[in-house]
């Protein structure tokens, strides 16, 4: 039996080592437990602005940002900001402001002029933060020249004179921008330029002296985008993203990055860093799914506020692919105190004009005090990078997506559930669909994300206007409001509410209501499946909640179709909507739009199921598959090529000296002269030229040989001992002669058509082979009278 090839061991530990660590394959996405659709919804669910503005009419609502104080919830658009009342909203009233202000530009033609476009020229809204508690500081582009003012929180009415807007709000409303008060000064980030060439952090406003970003240089800011603003202890904190310069030889590659400055910088000497941040620092922001080769969500799109994550206080951020890559969003989480200990590492710098970017190691380092000397001012100006990056929470990220639209957006409810225990995230895409996930770990120890709904948010012909379809669907806002219940959800062209979880579906139907892993729907015993709204909310039986299959008035497996109609939009389950058989298994429906909302629910999939194989996996299966398939292959080819010489020439001479037995057999001397020598050697026979044999058995007494009639060299594999084998030699087809076959080793002599030797000659007497058999016999036989 032949052995087994050398590296057979090799490739079976690695089969077992791809086995153990299928773990680090790429997370696959989840499937969604509920698809819903919500186009036909309710008229009191959106808002698309005034009904009598004729621009609104024509270019819809333009939204710019949220902000929700108390129970006042803000929308800041293109020349108004509306007011809506969330406790009104929650007694049913729908989404209709209770008041407004209008701000509209006066400079229009001139803007015009300058080459912009008309629709270009309106006032768009694009900061909109609390001053204090009783004032609001809004600012508008203003037709590309933009300006501020301040405005009565309950009122909207103006209070004092304009403010100039450079520096503190954009002049274009495609331009990014954040701002925030802390300590009383305004701390704002965007374009301080008509081109957008001059990215900015800056101070002003406030008792502290009036402090921005080195000018035009690439190593504080390149290309900037900014996402979201954040004041934590002494510093505030800058989320954006912008154009690496440290990764320069791989093209435009966008990084995410946090700046901070502190709150107590009076800036820098009038020969270094004067009227310029002294504490300015930046780092980067890893999300990215570890392994032998680490993919990277480089993109920052939207980020939270503090929530709390397995209890440290952690920010929230969507982060997609490069843009010439291959599509796919993650959500990363990012703890507070992981930030703050990131802004202690090294200093980052480049050696050469080509070089990589190295951690600083010459000391000693500047340390980072107030009233600094000047040779540490210059060292800061030229090392604003920290080294390393921020690691996500988990080191990895808390959901990826790769098969579906890139995400946008997001809000975070980390106090839901019945014990105010459960993080839930609602994250909004750019095809105008909302999700609901549930990120891992959590009460139950998910190890995996969950995916409890899609929907499909998006109306045109209620959010239509004149931008292009796939810029009106992009979902440009969410805004979470617990304490009614619901999640505001912006596009450009309107604003819609949903209510975060349509518990009433499940009706009476208790498996079906505790399947759906919904920490916002709970067991009621009287009333079914009811909405949970925290410690305060609907009561329900904490013994009827525990995941069970004692019940058996469900199937396990539902698959529901149902229609979502206004009275579901409320709070609690509604009344007048009959629930659905629990035994019933209708065909699902496909999502239309219509007067209602058609969806289906699908069960959960086992949270240890892998619905894919790991690449490393299939890469050892591969490999063991090619090996075993190559050793087989071996064999077969072998074996094949040892018989491929039955029943054809070989001109090749073999000239190998035959193995002689320790008593060579004679051939009997009656016999006719010999024409070939029969060797058996092993477990292969051979018939070979006679006059070349006779030169290899000079000296011996094996018979005579004759040279005239000399068969061809014939190979026969795995003679098996006292079996009978026929051999031919001459034209085709060959003419076929008797031999047996007796072990260790036999040669025969074969000459003329009659040669029946007896086996006496050859062992002595004691065996007799019998008469030849005809030549219409088989091949190979046993003859009688041979021991097995």
């Amino acid at each position: 039996m032949p052995r087994a090839p050398h590296f057979m061991p090799l490739l079976l530990l690695l089969l077992l080592l791809s086995l153990s660590h299928t773990q680090t394959a790429f997370p696959q996405d989840p499937l969604p437990l509920l698809t819903s659709d919500l186009q036909g919804t309710s008229p009191l669910s959106w808002f698309r602005g005034l009904e009598d503005d004729a621009v609104v009419a024509e270019l819809g609502l333009d939204f710019q940002r949220f902000l929700t104080l108390n129970r006042t919830l803000l929308v800041a658009a293109r020349d108004h900001v509306f007011s809506f009342d969330l406790q009104a909203q929650e007694e049913g009233e729908g989404l209709v402001p209770n008041k407004y202000l209008t701000w509209r530009s006066q400079d229009m033609e001139n803007c015009a002029v300058r080459g912009k476009l008309t629709d270009e020229c309106h006032n768009y809204i694009r900061v909109l933060v609390p001053w204090d508690s009783q004032t609001l500081l809004a600012c508008g582009t203003n037709s590309f020249s933009p300006v501020c003012r301040s405005y009565g929180i309950t009122s909207l009415k103006q209070e004092g004179e304009e403010l100039s807007g450079q520096a503190r709000c954009p002049f274009d409303a495609t331009q990014s921008n954040v701002a925030i008060f802390a300590e009383g000064s305004l701390y704002s980030a965007t374009a301080a330029d008509f081109q957008a060439s001059d990215a900015v952090v800056y101070r002003s406003l406030g008792p502290q002296p009036p402090l921005r970003s080195a000018k035009y240089d690439s190593k504080w800011l390149r290309e900037p985008h900014f996402v979201h603003a954040l004041e934590h202890g002494d510093h505030v904190y800058f989320f954006f993203r912008e154009v690496s310069v440290e990764d320069a030889r791989l093209g435009r590659v966008q990084f995410s990055r946090v700046a901070r400055v502190c709150k107590r910088d009076m800036g820098g000497s009038p020969r270094a860093l004067d009227r310029h941040w002294t504490s300015f620092l930046k780092l980067r922001l890893n999300c990215s799914v570890p392994g032998d080769s680490t993919f990277y969500f480089d993109v920052l799109q939207a980020l939270t506020g503090p929530v709390d994550l397995y209890g440290r206080p952690a920010l929230f951020g969507v982060f997609t692919t490069q843009t010439n890559s291959i599509p796919g969003s993650a959500v990363c989480a990012f703890y507070l105190d992981d930030i703050e200990r990131g802004f202690e590492g090294k200093f980052k710098e480049q050696r050469s004009l080509d070089g990589p970017w190295l951690p600083v190691l010459t000391l000693p380092l500047p340390t980072r005090l107030p009233d600094l000397p000047d040779d540490v001012l210059t060292f800061i100006k030229a090392h604003p990078l920290l080294d390393p990056a921020v690691p996500p929470a988990a080191h990895q990220p808390l959901l990826t997506l790769t098969s579906r639209a890139l995400l946008t957006q997001l809000a975070v409810d980390g106090r839901a559930g019945p014990y105010s225990n459960t993080t839930v995230l609602f994250l909004g895409s750019n095809d105008g669909m909302v999700l609901k996930v549930l990120p891992p770990g959590g009460p139950s120890g998910r190890r995996e994300p969950i995916l409890l709904e899609e929907i499909n948010a998006y109306s045109p012909s209620r959010c239509s206007g004149k931008r292009a379809a796939q810029t009106e669907r992009r979902v440009i806002g969410l805004e979470l409001d617990t304490e009614g219940h619901r999640l505001f959800v912006a596009f450009s062209g309107c604003i819609i509410y949903l209510p975060l979880s349509r518990c009433a579906q499940h009706g009476a139907c208790q498996r079906s209501c505790l399947a759906s892993q919904d920490p916002y729907c709970g067991w009621h015993s009287s009333r079914g499946c009811v909405d949970i709204r925290g410690p305060g909310g609907t009561d329900v039986d904490p013994a009827g909640n525990q995941e069970s299959t004692e019940h058996s008035d469900c199937q396990a497996s539902l698959a529901l179709t149902w229609s979502l109609s206004p009275a579901l939009l409320g709070p609690g389950p509604s009344p007048e909507t009959p629930s659905p058989p629990c035994d019933a298994h209708p065909r699902p429906q496909s999502s239309t739009l219509g007067a209602h909302t058609q969806g289906v629910r699908r069960d959960l999939p086992p949270a240890s199921a892998s619905l894919s194989v790991p690449i490393p996996l299939l890469l050892a299966c591969a490999a063991a598959a090619f090996a075993l398939g190559a050793s087989v292959s071996g064999l077969l080819v072998s074996c094949a090529c040892r018989r491929g010489y039955r029943g054809r020439a070989l001109k090749r001479v073999d000239v190998e000296k035959p193995q002689l037995p320790p008593k060579p057999p004679l051939v009997s001397p009656s016999s006719q002269p010999a024409a070939a020598i029969l060797t058996f050697k092993g477990s292969c026979a051979r018939v070979s030229n006679g006059a070349l044999e006779a030169r290899a058995l000079k000296g011996q007494e094996h018979g005579r040989i004759s040279k005239d009639r000399t068969p061809p060299s014939l190979r026969v594999p795995h003679l098996q001992p006292s079996w009978t084998l026929r051999v031919s030699r001459g034209p085709s087809p060959p003419r076929v002669y008797l031999l047996t076959v007796f072990p260790p080793v036999l040669e025969r002599g074969v000459g003329g058509e009659k040669l029946a030797p007896s086996v006496s000659q050859l062992f002595g007497g004691n065996r007799r082979t019998p008469t030849p058999p005809s030549l219409s016999q088989a091949a190979l036989t046993r003859p009688s009278g041979l021991p097995p």
